[in-house]
């Protein structure tokens, strides 16, 4: 269901749907078989992970360089043993391949878009061209192709791409369609970290199949809360293991999921060590045993087997956690395995000191806005009938009018306010990366991720989190949103101009 189609129901009855608080009792108590009722969009599937066995190797994407053509289409890919159709960037799989390039580089990536609906990229992380950043109304009509051509040069970072048609983004990626760009730069190369068979790309995503694909279609419910499935997949596989040496590892990780939030840990509670997020490396490493992750943002860590006898198996998992509205942390599960096959002598080690990043000063900033969240509203059993959908300021999107109007080249402190809110918000401002200066309420501090330099932040419910944005030489008009991605499509996302 995309946005406008979400409208059109807006106004049916909501009266088999159960207000917040039943809905918080009943789902403590469901097994994962329960489903909820409505008579607006059919069944609600709770978001309880089924596991497998984890028997299947990872698969680790194939890398291309900064010239490579992408075809979305539909295709089928072998997914927990069953030829299922989905979404891919090319023929026979889900995901596409992991784009690495220098800093410096220029890129030139054609689309052809062999999809019955219209489709574009969005290079989330990357500061570019207007013309570029895969605007929601910039897209490429079935059997058209664009050429995307644009130059990279920010620090080395773990970025992101995918699709962001307004109305179609929830489904196509959800489907299959999105992958891993990674940006390499001299400072990062200096540190010697692990490379290689050493370094190994995550992107985490949960999905609901039939027995002939992979199912999107969300009810109001699943619009409320964000779409999750029931299986947990890594590089497009079920439940997958990797055998590991004992020797230092580095996982660049990506929540590719359309609203599921993680609590990253490793299973034998040894230290998650955080090298970098969203924009590149920190100032130095800090180790936590576990760390949330909200759909859009990425983590850089270094993880260690040393030690480990031969045959240890440890998981990386997802713990329960509090304060994630209805839907959300309410189950702890498994994601990936490691499986220690070979005892080699491991000379890495971790380097105390990562990189050099400046301080934004508060001082600095010449505009303060206030952003205030907004859950779809409920009226007398009805949906609100100012539009319905998630809400920025009391707007939903409208490609026609610009919500903001920013200067280049100035510095704005940007407050994202969910303190009335039920549900988390991951909020991503495009073409640019900033800093989190606070939250208040609700988790009342800020996580280890959240340092250095960021362009997405987790609002949880009740609380307000105030970010500084220093706006570069970069001009035109430019989206930020909610990445819950049914949050996005259904209206959760504003305007701004950079002039």
């Amino acid at each position: 269901m995309n946005r406008r189609s979400f409208v059109k129901v807006s106004g049916a009855s909501f009266g088999s749907i159960m207000f917040a608080s039943s809905i918080a009792e009943f789902l403590t108590s469901c097994t994962k078989t329960t489903i909820l009722n409505n008579t607006v969009g059919g069944t609600v599937q709770l978001a309880i992970v089924n596991e497998t066995s984890f028997l299947t190797p990872l698969n680790i994407p194939v890398t291309v360089g900064s010239n490579a053509t992408l075809v979305p289409q539909s295709t089928t890919a072998t997914i927990g043993g069953n030829s299922l159709q989905v979404l891919g960037y090319q023929p026979n799989g889900i995901l596409g391949p992991t784009i690495r390039i220098n800093k410096g580089d220029s890129v030139n990536i054609k689309v052809q878009n062999n999809l019955s609906e219209p489709t574009n990229i969005h290079w989330h992380g990357l500061e570019i061209p207007v013309n570029m950043d895969g605007h929601p109304s910039n897209v490429i009509d079935p059997s058209g192709s664009f050429n995307y051509q644009y130059t990279v040069s920010q620090r080395a970072s773990l970025s992101w791409y995918h699709p962001h048609p307004d109305g179609y983004t929830a489904s196509q990626v959800f489907k299959g369609i999105a992958g891993v760009f990674l940006i390499n730069d001299s400072e990062e190369t200096a540190l010697n970290l692990p490379s290689g068979e050493n370094e190994i790309p995550i992107v985490i995503q949960d999905k609901r199949f039939s027995s002939t694909g992979i199912v999107y279609s969300p009810s109001l419910m699943d619009n409320m809360n964000g779409y999750m499935g029931d299986k947990i997949l890594v590089n497009g596989v079920i439940s997958p293991f990797k055998e590991v040496s004992t020797r230092y590892y580095r996982l660049r990780i990506l929540n590719g999921s359309n609203s599921r939030i993680y609590n990253l840990a490793l299973s034998n509670n040894a230290d998650l060590i955080i090298i970098g997020n969203d924009g590149g490396l920190l100032k130095a490493p800090i180790n936590v045993k576990s760390i949330l992750l909200a759909p859009g943002e990425r983590l850089d860590v270094l993880v260690s087997f040393a030690g480990l006898t031969i045959g240890s198996e440890i998981f990386l998992q997802s713990n329960m956690f509090s304060s994630g509205g209805m839907m959300q942390g309410s189950q702890s599960f498994n994601i990936l395995k490691f499986v220690v096959t070979k005892s080699v002598a491991d000379t890495f080690s971790v380097p105390t000191k990562l990189s050099d990043i400046t301080t934004i000063a508060e001082s600095s900033a010449i505009k303060t806005r206030n952003f205030t969240i907004t859950s779809m509203q409920m009226q007398s059993g009805m949906m609100g009938s100012s539009g319905g959908g998630h809400k920025i300021n009391g707007k939903v999107y409208d490609k026609n009018r610009i919500d903001e109007y920013v200067t280049a080249n100035t510095t704005e402190i940007w407050t994202f306010d969910n303190s009335q809110g039920m549900e988390p918000h991951p909020m991503h401002i495009h073409a640019l990366h900033f800093q989190v200066l606070d939250r208040t309420g609700g988790r009342n501090q800020l996580i280890a991720s959240e340092y250095g330099w960021k362009d997405t932040v987790l609002v949880m419910p009740g609380e307000k989190v105030r970010v500084i944005v220093p706006f570069s030489s970069l001009t035109g008009t430019y989206v930020f949103h909610c990445h819950n991605l049914e949050h996005e499509d259904n209206g959760m996302m504003l305007q701004f101009q950079v002039s």
